[in-house]
């Protein structure tokens, strides 16, 4: 049978309640996961949390206003150690009056005063005040508000390469699962064929026209039949159980698919139309922006090299006290100032130097890594085409065989009812026919899986579904 590689499936739990039922078209399943899927909804949350990141950078331009309030107490006053300023100039008056000692002698200015050990403020002491800054003018600052729309943009691009990738995978699985119903419904339909060519075989058997051994083959041809339906089944579940993880939907709940798949979709526009453009794939895009952030980033490190301006003002209040009173009377005395600063940067080592060389060569790679895209994309492309082509070829022929074995098995069957032709040959027919719807969906869902990767290739996916 078809090689089916599926995840999960409607298998349900059994639960007090029923489970919630969803009857999704392509379209539907593929809105849902859009919503719904992890690394989608994280994408789409890594964009929320660069707008944060953006107004962190904005705030840079904005004034700052800081409130302060303290209080200090101090046990022990510092002791500040002063020559002795007061006793020369005491002296000195006693020496221009005249006065005389008890000796009666003029007074005489001694060699050395010594020191006077002195405290400086008080017990007690508080300040409120406000503190305001302002940027003027930073280079990189300025760069980085420049370079806001462009960071949200590469993270939206990063969100719609995760949702196309959503996309192509659910589309893939959505359609893995279609084919597989047609297939149990060719399953179901050939177990009805062998029913009936068992009962056949049994009454030809009963009247002496055939064998034991024709009606053994019939009964083990059905068997394994069913078994093989068994297995598909099987299958089938566990893939309902990987659409439902990869759309983000609780694996209890109940999914239906509503679409069929026909060759129409198939070749619906086939490889007509189809105009290349790096442009329309996201994944350039995103290197294209991320060029951009690099540049950026190269201007902030040459803008770092300029002077900064900023000013800055403080008015505040304080007071000093013997004991600690500040919310009764008393003085309290203003500060204030106002200031404008000029940072000018001269030497830091070469470290700026570094810095731009370091942005410099990333930037040289991110370039070679566009060039290399490109030529990936070219690649993918060509492949796809390819691909898709040869599907439809294989699916042309494929559905050629399924009509032969189908006319071939209606032959031999008549043949087999009017006793010219053998148990043998209905059974080979019938292997034929099994063989044949079998390769047709296979090359069907090739033909399928082919068309979403060409549209994947050439940037179309999200357009289509």
């Amino acid at each position: 049978m078809v090689g089916i590689g599926l995840a999960l499936g409607p298998v349900y739990a059994q639960t007090d309640s029923l489970p919630v039922k969803h009857a999704f078209t392509l379209k539907q399943a593929i809105d849902y996961a859009k919503k719904n899927n992890v690394q989608v909804k994280n994408a789409l949350l890594d964009v929320q949390r660069q707008e944060q990141v953006n107004r962190e950078v904005t705030a840079l331009a904005y004034p700052r206003l800081n409130a302060s309030i303290s209080t200090v107490f101090n046990p022990g006053i510092v002791t500040t150690v002063l020559p002795n300023f007061i006793s020369p100039a005491t002296y000195q008056v006693l020496i221009d009056k005249g006065v005389r000692d008890g000796s009666g002698n003029p007074i005489q200015m001694p060699a050395d005063f010594g020191f006077i050990e002195a405290q400086f403020g008080t017990r007690y002491s508080a300040n409120a005040g406000l503190n305001l800054s302002q940027i003027l003018f930073d280079g990189q600052v300025f760069v980085g508000l420049l370079a806001r729309k462009a960071t949200i943009e590469f993270a939206a691009k990063n969100a719609s390469i995760t949702q196309e990738m959503i996309v192509a995978n659910v589309a893939k699985i959505y359609y893995q699962l279609v084919v597989s119903r047609t297939q149990v419904a060719l399953l179901d339909s050939n177990i009805a064929l062998l029913e009936k060519n068992l009962r056949d075989t049994r009454i030809l058997y009963e009247n002496g026209f055939r064998e034991k051994l024709d009606v053994d083959k019939s009964d083990v041809q059905l068997s394994n039949l069913r078994t093989e339906r068994n297995k598909v089944m099987s299958q089938v579940s566990n893939g309902y159980y990987g659409l439902k993880l990869l759309m983000g939907m609780p694996v209890r709940e109940e999914l239906v698919l509503t679409d069929s798949l026909s060759e129409s979709f198939v070749l619906e526009g086939a490889l007509e139309g189809m105009k290349q453009s790096y442009e329309d794939r996201t994944e350039f895009q995103y290197a294209q922006v991320g060029l951009k952030l690099n540049q950026y980033n190269l201007r902030r490190y040459k803008l770092s090299q300029i002077p900064t301006l900023s000013l800055s003002a403080v008015y505040a209040k304080n007071a000093q006290r013997s004991t600690w009173n500040f919310l009764g009377r008393g003085d309290w005395f203003t500060i204030s100032n106002i200031n404008l600063n000029l940072a000018i940067p001269i030497f830091n080592g070469f470290l700026t130097k570094s810095k731009i060389q370091q942005t410099r060569i990333d930037l040289w790679k991110t370039e070679n890594q566009i060039d290399a895209l490109k030529n990936s994309i070219d690649r993918e492309v060509e492949t796809a085409k390819n691909n898709f082509g040869s599907a439809l070829e294989r699916l042309h022929a494929q559905r050629k065989n399924q009509t032969l074995a189908e006319q071939v098995y209606r032959q031999t069957k008549k043949k087999y009812e009017i006793g010219t032709g053998s148990q043998i040959e209905v059974s080979v027919a019938q292997t034929d026919l099994q063989s044949a719807q079998t390769n047709y969906l296979t090359a069907l869902y090739d033909a399928v899986l082919s068309k979403i990767d060409y549209l994947q290739a050439t940037g179309k996916l999200s357009q289509s579904f």
